[in-house]
């Protein structure tokens, strides 16, 4: 983008955490670009630093047909459990998987300036990969706390940027960005959308409520799993009281206030030109089956502030 007096402007993008709400960041990309606005810079934080890292490779498309696939047999199959590992997840079939969709660049290779955060287990310092390897950036940044195993890099054990800078703005601008669109997935997520559900006495067979959340569906299939190896920790995990919530209620609602407050913060402090807010709160924590409304909402999300986006860019231009 060029300014009146024939300087170049460059655009930056602050992808946020948000788990699978981040299949939105798919359909704001897409949305951008039908307007005519493509970032030089991509900052991405957990899941935004998956989908940024997918479109400063120009695989977006393949992410977004893959992603669309997706149904929760196939994302349960992602899920080789460690229990002594730092997460319930290690994280080896699913990163495999996407090394095989995406490739393994150096960051230094792609053609747009990428960076992702992640936090420093020991210290919680913030860390920027701004160099190396794509794919091990990416699951830097993605280590979901308690889920998804930590990331040892350079002798630090890194987990979930989420925790400290959930849409990283402080980033592209340290990147060069002129203007900064910051896409915030945790504008509307305090409301209370976990669903019952209830475990019949003489089986592990799962009763559905009439919508199950995928909370639920990944629950039984976890449980048996873990009570192969571990029968006594069955109760802790995964609560069987519909009136107490279980562990992954309890790690998800966490999450989403611990990240709505410091959104608030971080971005108090460093305001973007432009916030693009997916509206996303019925979207449980590991739904990444239902990506087809997830992107549709991140184009909605677009055309609803397009004029202040069109009205923005042509005050700085």
């Amino acid at each position: 983008m060029i300014n009146q007096k024939g300087q170049k402007l460059k655009i930056g993008i602050a992808l946020g955490s948000g788990s699978a709400r981040g299949w939105a960041h798919i359909g704001v990309l897409h949305a951008l670009k039908e307007l005519g606005i493509e970032p030089d810079i991509v900052a991405g934080c957990s899941i935004g630093a998956f989908v940024g890292a997918a479109y400063a490779s120009g695989q977006l498309d393949t992410l977004d047909e893959w992603s669309r696939t997706l149904g929760w047999k196939e994302i349960v199959g992602f899920f080789d459990l460690s229990l002594s590992k730092g997460g319930l997840i290690q994280g080896e079939k699913l990163f495999s998987f996407i090394s095989e969709k995406l490739g393994e660049p150096d960051i230094e290779e792609l053609s747009l300036k990428f960076a992702s955060v992640a936090t420093e287990l020991d210290t919680g310092r913030e860390v920027w990969l701004r160099e190396g390897s794509l794919l091990d950036s990416v699951r830097a940044s993605l280590a979901f706390p308690g889920l998804i195993t930590p990331v040892k890099h350079h002798n630090k054990w890194l987990i979930d940027g989420g925790l400290i800078n959930p849409v990283p703005v402080s980033l592209c601008r340290a990147m060069g960005a002129d203007i900064v669109i910051a896409v915030n997935l945790n504008g509307d997520l305090m409301r209370d959308n976990v669903k019952a559900f209830s475990l019949k006495e003489d089986s592990s067979e799962l009763i559905e409520s009439a919508k199950p959340s995928f909370f639920e569906r990944l629950s039984t299939p976890l449980k048996l799993e873990i009570n192969k190896h571990k029968n006594f920790l069955t109760s802790k995990l995964f609560n069987q009281d519909e009136n107490t919530p279980g562990v992954f209620e309890v790690m998800a609602s966490s999450i989403n206030i611990m990240q709505d407050r410091i959104t608030r913060s971080r971005m108090a402090g460093d305001v973007p030109e432009i916030i693009i807010s997916p509206k996303l709160s019925q979207l449980g924590l590991l739904e990444f089956d239902k990506a087809e409304m997830a992107i549709e909402e991140g184009r909605k999300s677009v055309e609803r502030v397009r004029t202040v986006i069109e009205d923005e860019l042509a005050q700085l231009t």
